[in-house]
């Protein structure tokens, strides 16, 4: 009732699954990551369990096609799972139990395993494996959505659509520094779940992802002017003409906007810059 990638990064660093179903809230059932560890996703009848139990082993340094095998001969209930494991590093790893609806299967290799159960065919995995070995961007969260909707598009789960939801995890990577979640998007009931994950996805890039060093402005002249003008209109006046009143006055301003996590100070990003032009104040 299911179709989900479980992947790490190129360079190792973050772990994540993306998941879709016609299924209320897939995303409370189906994912579970730990940074430095893995991510797993379980799913046709899922056990629960496993999620804990899988990232243990994996926290103790046992292989993704070990865990999978651990995890899946203690079960009875086996032959109606399906489980995708990946570890720090190495192969990814798969199961299908022969109970599950059709069509089900799954693929897996070098840092990724992708699986389904009642999909229209075999193509909703073959094009998320596909899109996942074709996408060239370094962000972990946008490379599984490129899966996860090359899957959709491919038809999906056959009896249609209704919840998504998208996990990454990394060391030290998350809010302010002080959680390794990265993204912890849900879609629970929505006509078009992966499309709406999108959306999610990029207005939490503009609110919560560290700005590109080479791309931020600095606010000196007459940009600085332009700046301080645009704050004050905004109601976040700079107290005097300094720099460092500036950037007091622009770090209010964010903080009402849900932008500070894209502040550096005497510069600018241009995404907020755009934002502060467009008269956005929160």
């Amino acid at each position: 009732m299911t179709f989900s990638i479980v992947a790490r990064s190129a360079d190792g660093v973050a772990h994540g699954v993306a998941v879709a179903s016609k299924f209320l809230a897939v995303g409370a059932m189906v994912p579970a990551a730990q940074a430095g560890v893995g991510a797993l996703a379980t799913q046709s009848y899922a056990n629960l369990a496993y999620r804990p139990q899988g990232l243990a082993l994996l926290a103790t340094g046992v292989a993704a096609a070990d865990v999978v095998a651990g995890l899946t001969a203690a079960d009875p209930g086996r032959s109606q799972r399906q489980l995708g494991v990946v570890g720090t590093t190495g192969d990814g790893a798969t199961f299908t139990g022969d109970g599950c609806h059709d069509w089900a299967g799954g693929v897996a290799g070098d840092g990724y395993a992708i699986q389904g159960n009642i999909l229209v065919g075999p193509q909703v995995v073959d094009q998320m494996q596909a899109a996942w070995l074709a996408a060239d961007d370094p962000r972990l969260a946008y490379r599984l959505l490129a899966a996860l909707r090359a899957g959709d598009a491919a038809g999906g789960d056959r009896r249609g659509r209704q919840s998504a939801a998208l996990l990454v995890v990394a060391k030290g990577m998350g809010y302010g520094g002080t959680s390794d979640t990265v993204v912890d998007l849900r879609v629970d009931d929505h006509p078009d779940p992966v499309g709406e994950l999108a959306r999610l996805l990029d207005l939490h890039t503009l609110h919560f992802e560290r700005p590109d060093p080479q791309t931020l402005l600095e606010l000196t002249g007459p940009l600085a002017d332009e700046v301080r003008g645009l704050l004050a209109a905004a109601g976040h006046p700079a107290r005097d003409a300094s720099a460092a009143a500036l950037d007091a006055a622009l770090a209010a301003w964010a903080g009402v906007a849900n932008l500070e996590e894209r502040l550096v100070p005497g510069r600018i990003d241009p995404l907020v810059l755009a934002q502060l032009r467009g008269g956005r104040s929160g």
